[in-house]
């Protein structure tokens, strides 16, 4: 693909190529992220003021901002240091005083000379009893006033850049937005009532009512669907390489499968056996598979990932589950070994701890093909890892595991297919931007025996009351977790916390009956820990949130979340998921601290409410915005300008299902709209896909 288009050239050039702003000035804008003229552009108004004149202040309900004419009365410059200067003036029913703190009183005699009418805009405001206006913002002669914009909008500022200063670089930058040729359908236009781009462009930055600032607003939606667009074309094109990138047909006989399933105590659920379906066809088609298993709390994703891991020994290859650490490594081969065992299939671990003569062992088999299964931690990309015929990886928890890792995996075999399981139910509308590359598979099913885990809300006073009664309950020989929270507000380490509630409960309970993990604790403590706790010896466990992901006791019925304000909604959702995983009821408990504020009481009571985590993740999405939900520093969620996640999500399907249509019918972007779609990846700054387009 050529270079950026000429026509946009202008919109590319430096800052300081428009008027009035030096090299000071770009630096100051740099701080907002603006560089060039087309970075304006897209730097929209958040809010807008009224300017219409109005006949009089009186009547106003102040404080607001009133445009009115007055006539020029009288100055009354200050008579000691440090008192504002006054210049009282008179609408058509009111006189009233302009106030100036450290005025130029020859400026104001110029701006202001005696007797004159003047329009005057600016924030009025009632003192003692009487209006007055403190520093306007327009002063302007009866014929200049035209000049002021009815509505004018209102920029975000950084230190160095006034109002002003942004609205006039604004002007310039609107000015030199081109005419192009339309990436969007006339219809599809009319249909929404959508302007063409530059008219949206000049739209968006002369709005004629705070209708026009909102979101809705037609110029502003327009705006927002490029966006999302440009960043679905650039998924499309991604899925459409890695579509064409040879892969190896993995073709699986069942026979291995079947002996697995029958070792099941249940029969699989009708989402689990879609997502098996699904998977076997891709692992057996001739392209690379790169699927994303997204599946609540609880729902049978091992047991999913475990059947493709099979598939792939059954072609005579290999398989490796990464796990995000070494306590789920080795839970999976817990879990696993007794339906690996009824398959006759050599599942092994392999982690950091794998030293000497057993890690080189593990290596050997490894390479010869004796191990069929590997479940590993990080240290599986370690270089001297090595395997006979790698054909699927499965990663465990997508977040934990970059796409850079992803890949490492792909290159330990011949065109290895990747399959990523996340328990974080991810809202739809980040699901298409966030894993667009990827096909999907959802389990929204919960196995047979999982038992409703019943949640209330007790106030941190009654920690005495939830103390006995858990008493009573492990004696009748159930098991609890008891979480203890990040400690925000004070300098006491999560880990102290935890201590600290761990000595108290063994008080409670008796030395043995208490066991104790946190991050900080050596991997073998936390371990043997873990051990004590799944083979009952110990009742309760004491934790901060290292249990939140993946850890299944099912003897475990309770779990108490100690500070439950101060959890996300994801994660009280995660850790009462670690309950209910038996045929014995459970409950959860939100132990909390009184006054809670709007938005922990909201969370709370959606967690009450509900235990499906798809409903909470959108609960979520909408409470905290996107880069929350998915951890901004690692979310590798796309950066727009314009539209926002959640109130464009409606567009966001629209420009998926858009985008999918074009790059099927036009993968090379070579019809007319194709061309129009280029011209937009240049503006948007989408050098992914440019190279993809260059490339491809």
């Amino acid at each position: 693909m050529s270079g950026r288009p000429e026509v946009l050239f202008p919109l590319f050039a430096s800052l300081v190529s428009l008027p009035g702003i030096g090299p000071k000035l770009a630096r100051a804008f740099g701080q907002m992220e603006i560089n060039t003229p087309r970075d304006l552009l897209f730097t929209l108004p958040n809010s807008g003021v009224d300017r219409r004149i109005r006949p009089s202040v009186k009547g106003v309900d102040l404080p607001a901002t009133v445009t009115t004419e007055a006539t020029v009365l009288r100055h009354l410059p200050n008579r000691a240091k440090g008192r504002p200067y006054r210049v009282r003036v008179s609408d058509s029913e009111v006189e009233f005083p302009l106030v100036f703190f450290h005025a130029n009183p020859d400026w104001l005699q110029k701006r202001l000379p005696e007797g004159e009418r003047r329009v005057i805009s600016g924030r009025a405001e009632l003192f003692d009893g009487t209006v007055q206006m403190v520093h306007p913002d327009h002063i302007l002669a009866p014929e200049e006033a035209r000049k002021l914009p009815q509505f004018e909008p209102v920029y975000p500022l950084t230190l160095g850049i006034t109002q002003r200063v942004m609205v006039k670089a604004m002007a310039a930058a609107v000015e030199r937005a081109p005419e192009l040729d339309d990436w969007l359908d006339s219809a599809f236009l009319e249909s929404n009532g959508w302007p063409r781009w530059r008219a949206a462009v000049t739209g968006v930055h002369s709005p004629e009512s705070t209708t026009d600032i909102r979101s809705d607003a037609p110029a502003r939606q327009r705006l927002a669907y490029d966006e999302l667009l440009a960043h679905q074309v650039t998924l499309a094109l991604a899925r459409f390489r890695r579509r064409k990138r040879k892969g190896r047909s993995t073709t699986a006989n069942g026979r291995l499968q079947a002996k697995a399933l029958e070792a099941l105590p249940y029969r699989p659920t009708g989402a689990q056996e879609r997502a098996m379906r699904e998977i076997s066809e891709d692992l057996a088609a001739s392209e690379r598979m790169n699927r994303l298993l997204q599946g609540d709390v609880g729902s049978g994703k091992t047991i999913v990932a475990f059947m493709s891991l099979l598939a792939a020994v059954e072609a005579g290859g290999q398989g490796v589950l990464m796990a995000p650490t070494e306590l789920l490594a080795r839970q999976h081969m817990e879990a696993l070994r007794p339906i690996a065992e009824a398959a006759h299939v050599v599942l092994e671990v392999f982690t950091g701890r794998n030293r000497g003569k057993e890690r080189a062992a593990k290596l050997a088999a490894l390479k010869n093909g004796e191990i069929q299964i590997l479940l590993g931690t990080h240290a599986v990309f370690q270089e001297e890892v090595v395997f006979r015929d790698l054909r699927i990886a499965v990663v465990d928890e997508q977040h934990r595991f970059g796409v850079a890792q992803r890949m490492e995996l792909g290159r330990k075999g011949d065109a290895v297919d990747v399959l990523v399981m996340t328990a974080t139910p991810i809202p739809r509308s980040l699901s298409l931007t966030h894993f667009g590359d990827m096909d999907m598979s959802v389990l929204d099913e919960k196995p047979p025996g999982r038992t409703p885990v019943s949640t209330a809300a007790v106030p941190d006073r009654r920690i005495g009351q939830v103390e006995t009664q858990l008493k009573a309950a492990v004696e009748t020989g159930r098991q609890a977790y008891w979480v203890c929270p990040l400690v925000d507000e004070s300098d006491i380490r999560p880990q102290t916390a935890a201590e600290e509630r761990f000595l108290r409960l063994r008080a409670v309970f008796g030395e043995r009956a208490v066991g104790l993990v946190h991050g900080q604790l050596p991997p073998g403590e936390r371990d043997a820990a873990m051990a004590a706790f799944v083979a009952g010896e110990t009742r309760v466990l004491v934790a901060t949130t290292v249990i939140e992901v993946g850890i299944d006791v099912p003897n475990a019925s309770i779990m108490v979340i100690e500070g439950a304000e101060s959890f996300g909604l994801a994660q009280l959702h995660q850790l009462r998921g670690r309950v209910g995983r038996g045929s014995e009821r459970s409950t959860c408990l939100l132990l909390y601290r009184s006054p809670l504020s709007d938005s922990a009481r909201r969370r709370l009571d959606i967690v009450r409410a509900t235990e499906d985590g798809f409903r909470i993740a959108e609960e979520d999405l909408a409470m905290r915005g996107a880069g929350d939900v998915l951890g901004t520093a690692q979310s590798g969620l796309p950066r727009f300008r314009i539209a926002d996640w959640e109130r464009h999500a409606a567009l966001l399907s629209a420009a998926n299902h858009d985008a999918r249509n074009l790059v099927a019918s036009d993968p090379e972007l070579k019809t007319r709209r194709g061309r129009a779609m280029r011209t937009l990846l240049w503006l948007l700054e989408q050098d992914k896909a440019i190279a993809m387009i260059s490339v491809g």
